[in-house]
Parts: structure tokens; sequence; C-alpha cells
């Protein structure tokens, strides 16, 4: 009887450009690998490559996993794991030379291969100030890179999950149409993209566990797209049920999951514990994907300036009446288009420390024009440090202002996109859109038919207590919205959970919430409801539009907030 198929290990070594500098030698010396992946690109990291290629055509990259190959390349090689990783940024080309050029000196032997067409920017006029336009490519690119026999494939924009469905379909010879293992891998690499946010960095309950250094996941994938996470041994963290279904939640809206490879269901996945730091993730289901590819337009919305007022101690609120007082008299000239001042009573009432006693005051302006929020509103601060309220102090001296960008996803037709694959040998491989697509208002359009919720809890007694007592969150950014995945940790609390924790509720919590557009997804299977609050973040990221700018925190600020909880489950 012939054994089934070893399953494919794919590891993450990192979620972010700015992650853990040495983790990807810890993956390559902690345990078996087949493939090891790295996700740079965030929608602020766009940002930060497309100011780096203004300065430099060359550039645009993240030059961060270079340095890491530095003492690692050879490595990799040596142990026969191939490195997928989407760090090319807006010039993946330019990465895969670099690299080239790398091996060539180290007298390391390396194919290298890149996907590129991406790069929308020179194909139509994205409007005023668009300095990176760039479709979400799927992982068919590095599907055809591998099978021309890369060892390391860089990629620009493509979606996160693409660094996982790409090398998973090379290995298992996956048809394009295979949407059930696709979505499978889809999942796996969604758990995998943010790193150690799957093995406990950022979790609820991180005092059950040493999160001190915590080790970075790997997915064993097997040939129907099933997998188990897990991480290397004798490594820090841990991998279980909760902390996978924190980062399932993440950055995820509702049932449906769309993507360029493939529509994950995520109402079907299953969770199951599979020993000591392993879980399994089975059952999930695929559809087509959509005809379109979400396409990430970032732009140079204007300048920005802030300035952080310390309040201490007696009639913080006539001091901040003050100095705003002072400042708006001072813009009155020139006005910047928006000022947003806030007020955060950090203040205790006779503290014995004096940052205890102090309250914020911060000021943020915006406007197109840089002199408009430059000397104009740092100079008038500096002005008033000996004329304005007793105790005056800011908390850095204000600066001439910077540019900020603001981040928009349009669509984009998938057949339009060039998609291609440069292998080792230097030819090019065009990469078709996924096949059957649906046709517009096809099933991505459509809301799936909701699982039944569970009966509520039959009424008794209950008692004050904040809902992290009982539950879990994650939140996260998508563009200017914000998702808030809420999750119950036993059977009784979800029950209570599902009929409880409604819009109207999270908007009597939340009440930055309360003039917004939500919508509440039930996720029965992961006993979770998933939120997105819409326009919560402005503009995006990168605008730096409210105190957590990327909504991070907001899922610990919703479990912190006080409401009657039944008596059995605390």
């Amino acid at each position: 009887m012939t054994p089934p198929p070893r399953p494919l290990r794919i590891g993450n070594a990192s979620g972010f450009y700015g992650d853990r500098f040495d983790a990807v030698r810890e993956m390559l010396t902690g345990g078996p690998l087949d493939v090891l992946t790295g996700d740079y690109l965030a929608e602020l990291t766009m940002l930060i490559l497309g100011r780096d290629r203004a300065k430099d055509p060359a550039r645009g990259y993240a030059t961060t996993f270079l340095r890491q190959l530095e003492d690692t390349l050879g490595l990799a090689m040596e142990r026969g794991v191939r490195l997928v990783t989407n760090a090319g940024g807006l010039n993946p080309a330019g990465l895969a030379d670099a690299i080239r050029a790398l091996a060539q000196r180290l007298g390391i032997d390396c194919r290298v291969a890149h996907v590129e067409g991406d790069d929308l920017l020179g194909v139509r006029d994205w409007g005023p100030g668009v300095f990176a336009a760039n479709a979400y490519l799927g992982g068919a690119g590095i599907t055809a890179c591998l099978r021309g026999g890369a060892d390391v494939v860089v990629t620009g924009r493509v979606t996160d999950a693409a660094l996982v469905t790409g090398p998973a379909a090379a290995h298992f010879g996956w048809a394009a149409d295979d949407w059930d293992a696709l979505a499978g891998a889809v999942v796996a690499g969604h758990i995998l993209e943010c790193g150690t946010q799957a093995t406990g960095g950022n979790y609820a309950f991180f005092a059950e566990h040493d999160l001190r250094r915590p080790g970075f996941p790997l997915a064993e994938i097997h040939p129907d797209g099933s997998s188990v996470i897990t991480k290397h041994p004798h490594t820090g963290g841990a991998v279980t049920v909760g902390t996978v279904t924190a980062q399932l939640l993440y950055e995820t809206a509702g049932a449906r999951y769309p993507g360029p490879d493939v529509t994950a269901r995520l109402d079907s996945v299953r969770l199951a514990p599979d020993g000591p730091d392993r879980v399994r993730v089975h059952g999930v289901r695929g559809e087509a994907p959509p005809r379109t590819l979400k396409t990430g337009l970032t732009r140079l919305g204007g300048h920005r300036n802030e300035v952080v007022f310390v309040l201490t101690g007696l009639d913080i609120e006539a001091k901040a009446a003050l100095v705003r007082d002072q400042m708006e008299g001072a813009m009155s000239k020139r006005r910047p288009a928006e000022v947003r001042w806030t007020l955060s009573r950090t203040d205790h009432s006779d503290a014995a420390v004096q940052e205890e006693a102090s309250a914020l005051l911060r000021l943020v302006v915006r406007d197109r024009d840089a002199a408009a929020v430059g000397r104009a509103i740092s100079g008038a601060a500096v002005e008033l440090a000996l004329a304005s309220y007793p105790g005056f102090h800011v908390t850095a001296p204000p600066g001439k202002g910077s540019p900020y960008g603001v981040f928009e996803a349009v669509d984009t037709p998938a057949d339009t996109v060039p998609h291609t694959a440069v292998l080792p040998d230097g030819s090019r491989l065009t990469i078709p859109p996924a096949p059957t697509t649906p046709a517009v208002g096809g099933p991505v359009d459509e809301p799936p038919d909701e699982l039944p919720l569970p009966p509520p809890l039959p009424p008794g007694p209950t008692r004050r207590a904040p809902l992290g007592a009982v539950a879990g969150a994650r939140s996260g950014d998508k563009g200017g919205s914000a998702n808030i995945g809420v999750w119950a940790r036993s059977e009784d609390a979800w029950r209570w959970l599902a009929h409880t924790l409604t819009v109207g509720r999270l908007r009597e919590l939340l009440p930055e919430t309360a003039p917004l557009k939500i919508i509440r997804h039930p996720l029965p299977r992961l006993r979770a409801l998933n939120f997105v609050v819409e326009g919560l973040l402005g503009e995006g990221v990168a605008a730096q539009a409210r105190f957590d700018p990327q909504a991070k925190a907001v899922g610990e600020w919703l479990r912190s907030r006080h409401l009657d909880i039944p008596e059995v489950l605390l």
C-alpha cells in the first residue's frame, strides 16, 4: 500500500517590514522546512517604498530581506529550503537582481525568479498624487516560478496568502480550479502571514503563555488543502485553537474571503487540537474568485503636523481651553484644511507621580500646502512656552510637518493585469486569470446563507464585568475601515455572545463607532462574530487620522468595556 505523501512544511519568517531580523535564521535552523516565506508588505509599507523609489528608481524593495540573506542564503540552499517573499515591493526585478549578485559574490548556486505585472502605475491615469498603483496578484505566478526550478521567488504586490497557495499548488500539482484545496491553502496562508500573531503574539489571553520571544509559525499542508498549524520545537509562544482563531479573524470580514486564486469560505473552517502546539485546520470550502483584482492606490494626501500639549494638575479643562484658544487665534490668518483637537484625560487626582497627574491635548493639522502646517503651527506652539497655562510643556519639540499618504482600493478586471512569471533562465511566462470566474452578481456578490445561531442562554443572575472576562478579540485595519473579531471560549459563552453583542450594543460600548456603518458577520463554527466598522480610520493608516491609526487596540478597548454577564460564565 502506497503511504500518503508527506505534507509540505511551509514556514513564515516575517509578518511586516521591520519584523524580527533573526527570524530567517531561526526558522532555517529550528527544524525541517520545505519552503520559507516572508511577508513584508502592508498599506503603510507601500507608502514607504514609494517614497524610496521616488528618491532612487533602483530602490523600492524591502532591503531588510537582502540583508537577512547575507548569512542565510547559503544555509537555505544547503537545506533545500525554497524562499518565497513579497519583499520585491515596487521593484521585484531589482531585488531579484540584487539576490543574484549576492549569490555570485558569496559563491552560492542559487536560481532566482520573480513575479511582475502588479505595478499598474503607468497603465492609466489614476488621478492626482498617485505614486503607487498595484494589483493584488494570486499565487499562480509563484507556482510557475517554482515549477521552473526557482530556489528563490521574489514578488511585488501579491495577496499575503499567495505566498502559501503558490508553493502548495506547485508541490501538489493542483489545477487552477481545485477550489477546496486552494481555499484550504488560503486559510493556512492567512494564519501564517502575520508571523507570531499565530503563536500567541498580540493574543487577548497573553498571560497564559510565555510570550517573551514567541516562535514563528509553520503549516504542514496536505494534498487536500487541509493543514496543521504548528511551530518549531523549543520556541516560545503557543499554537492553540484560540491563537489560530484570533489570527483567522484578523483583517477579514464576512463568510466569503475573496482573493485572486479562490474565494475561501471562512464559515466552513473547522479547527481542532492535534497535540501540543498543533492545530488542525480542515473542512475549508472554496468557490471561484471574482473577475476583478483589488488594486491598491497610494497617493500623497498632503502634509500633517502634530503638537501634544501636556496639562498637569488642576483645572485641566480650563488649561485645554486656554491653549486651544491661543492656537486657534494663531491659525486664524491661514487655517489648515483640517484641524483636530483631542483631549485625553490620562490624569489622576492627587497623583504621587507627575506623569499620572497629567492629561494630553493633541492637535493634528492637515493641508495640501506644506507651509500651512509647518512653521505656522510649530512656531505658534513654541511662542506660547512662556505665555500660556501654568506648567506648559509639550511631549516633543514641534516639527516642520511631514507628508502623509492616502490608501484607496479599487477593482481592476483580472484579464487586463499582465501577471508574468520571470523564470530563472530569464524566460517570461504569462499567467492567465483564474478560470470560470463568476459573472457579476455571482456567488461572491451574494451573502451566503448564514449558519444558524445557537439558542440563547436561559435567564439567570448576572454580574457587571468586562467583556474580556468571557471573550477574546482582535482588531485591525482595511483601508479606512476597521474590523473587530470577537470569539467565545466555550459553547455557553458563544450562546450568550451571539445574542448579546449586536451592532446596537457595539455602538453603545464603543461610542466612537456610533455614527458609522457597522456590519456584523457571525461565524458559528469559530464561535465568533466579526464586525466591520466603515470609515473609522478615515483615509487609512498612512493618513494617521486617529490615536490608534491601524485599529490594533480597538478589540482590547471593547474587551475592557463592562456589561451584564451571566454569572454562570464568570
